[in-house]
C-alpha cells in the first residue's frame, strides 16, 4: 500500500530538498531523517520494511562518539543511502 495525498507528496519533496540543499551531507541527512520521522508520526507516509532497513543503515552511518567528527565516508554513505531512501519514498 502506498501513501498518497498532498501531505505525502510534500514529505517526499521536503526529504529530497533537504538532502540536496547546500551544506554538509551529514547535517542534511539528519534534517531529512527528522522530516521523514515527522511524516511517519503524522501518518503522512507509511513505514515499510525496506524504508526501516534503509533508515537503520543511515542512522548507523551517522553515529558518532562524543567529540568525534564524521568524515568523508559518513558523508558519502549519507548521500548514497539518502538517495536510496528517496527512491523508496516514491513507492511508500
Amino acid at each position: 500500500m502506498t501513501s498518497s495525498g498532498p501531505a505525502a507528496d510534500a514529505a517526499r519533496a521536503d526529504f529530497r530538498a533537504l538532502l540536496e540543499r547546500p551544506g554538509h551531507a551529514v547535517d542534511n541527512a539528519r534534517a531529512a531523517i527528522s522530516r521523514l520521522e515527522a511524516a511517519f508520526a503524522a501518518g503522512d507516509l507509511e513505514r515499510t520494511a525496506e524504508l526501516e532497513a534503509a533508515l537503520a543503515d543511515l542512522h548507523r552511518a551517522l553515529e558518532q562518539d562524543d567529540g568525534q567528527k564524521l568524515g568523508g565516508k559518513s558523508a558519502e554513505a549519507a548521500r548514497f543511502i539518502g538517495r536510496y531512501i528517496a527512491r523508496l519514498l516514491a513507492d511508500a
